[in-house]
């Protein structure tokens, strides 16, 4: 195998955040872009889990988003988004756990009408008081500059966002507008958000990043 097989999905924060840190990296991977309703068989062998984002190396596969991130990061990390306290993971696991879970009790409350969607809002925008309140202090999570914990945790900070975009701008999170707005803004994300056709059997190869 000439390169790493990425298979992603273009609109899942996990998906986005392992292309960011890929991109970052500058590790080359050839990028399957995944249907989550239509799976390539090639796929569903591939991924212990058979979820977005699965990586697949010549002698092992990771299937953990934040896992991804890391051994890319080990690879090359030239904007330095390691260097970071262990407080950075922490901080993840909870966006990863319970902000998560109520970020998807609010988008998709109707799956569930035992739960209350005004109740799960107010728990998700717990944790984006948190953030920024952390913010204040440098524009990013850890220091003056985007470290891992920023791009793990931005995508679903995204995806919260624009449940509804009115709502979100006319909160009190000036320090969090800014540094979810400046991540939008930024070639980076616009460059991993580029969109590719689904793969199937017998497609060339889709290089990520791109040359």
């Amino acid at each position: 195998m000439n390169s790493p097989i990425l298979y992603s999905f273009r609109r899942c924060p996990y998906a986005i955040r392992a292309r960011l840190a890929l991109a970052s990296s500058q590790v080359e991977v050839e990028l399957r872009e995944i249907l989550l309703r239509d799976k390539a068989a090639a796929f569903l062998k591939a991924s212990p889990s058979q979820t977005v984002p699965t990586l697949v190396l010549s002698d092992t596969v990771i299937d953990e988003s934040y896992d991804i991130m890391h051994w890319a990061l080990t690879q090359y990390d030239p904007e330095h988004w390691l260097d970071e306290p262990d407080t950075g993971r922490e901080l993840v696991t909870y966006a990863d756990g319970p902000f998560k879970q109520a970020l998807d009790r609010t988008k998709y409350a109707s799956r569930d009408p035992d739960q209350s969607m005004s109740d799960n809002r107010d728990k998700a925008s717990a944790f984006l008081y948190r953030l920024d309140e952390q913010l204040a202090q440098n524009g990013y999570l850890f220091g003056s500059k985007t470290r891992l914990s920023d791009m793990a945790i931005l995508p679903f900070v995204r995806q919260f966002a624009f449940i509804d975009k009115a709502w979100f701008d006319a909160q009190p999170w000036p320090h969090l507008k800014t540094w979810l707005e400046g991540f939008l803004a930024s070639e980076l994300f616009l460059s991993v958000m580029e969109k590719y056709p689904k793969w199937q059997e017998g497609d060339g190869k889709t290089l990520f990043p791109a040359a």
